[in-house]
C-alpha cells in the first residue's frame, strides 16, 4: 500500500529511483515541519523497524537513516491529506506510545519513544491533515437561511 501511495504522490507508475530522490518536488532535507524517530510496521511483513521521519508540506517521508540531504531516497512517503484520522493505539496494539494514522484503504501503526513524542506527531500530522485536505469551495456550501421562499 505505501507503494501504491508512493506512486500517487511522486505521479509514476511505479517507484524509480529518481522518483524517489526528487520527494515529490518537496525538499524534505530543508526546513521540515516535524522530525523523529518512529517505530513502524511494515507493509508486507508485518515486523516493526525504527526509521527516522519527516512531515514536510503535507507528505511523511521515512528513511533508514537521520542523515538527510538532497541525495536521500525515502523509504516511503504517505500524503497527509489521504489520512482521515491519526490517534492513539495502545489499546489496539498493547503498546505504549502506539498511534494509527488511517487512510480510506488502510491503517498504518507507528510507535514513539515516548508519551510526549507520541503526542507531538499526532497533533503534527493532525495539523497538515487539516492543512493539506481539500477545503470546501464556496459552492458547495450550502446556506439554509437564505433558501428562495424562507423569507
Amino acid at each position: 500500500m505505501a507503494a501504491s501511495l508512493w506512486r500517487a504522490v511522486m505521479g509514476t507508475g511505479a517507484a524509480s529511483a529518481d522518483a524517489d530522490s526528487s520527494g515529490g518536488g518537496v525538499e524534505f532535507w530543508r526546513a521540515p515541519e516535524r522530525v523523529g524517530w518512529l517505530t513502524k510496521q511494515g507493509e508486507y511483513i508485518k515486523t516493526w523497524r525504527r526509521r527516522w521521519f519527516v512531515l514536510k508540506q503535507g507528505r511523511l517521508f521515512w528513511f533508514k537513516e537521520s542523515t538527510v540531504t538532497r541525495a536521500s531516497v525515502p523509504r516511503g512517503v504517505i500524503p497527509v491529506a489521504s489520512c482521515l484520522t491519526v490517534k492513539g493505539a495502545e489499546d489496539v496494539l498493547n503498546r505504549p506510545y502506539a498511534f494509527e494514522l488511517s487512510t480510506p484503504r488502510e491503517t498504518m501503526y507507528f510507535i514513539a519513544d515516548t508519551e510526549k513524542e507520541k503526542e507531538e506527531w499526532i497533533n503534527s500530522i493532525g495539523r497538515s491533515i487539516v492543512q493539506h485536505s481539500r477545503s470546501v469551495t464556496d459552492a458547495e456550501v450550502v446556506d439554509y437561511d437564505s433558501r428562495p421562499g424562507d423569507k
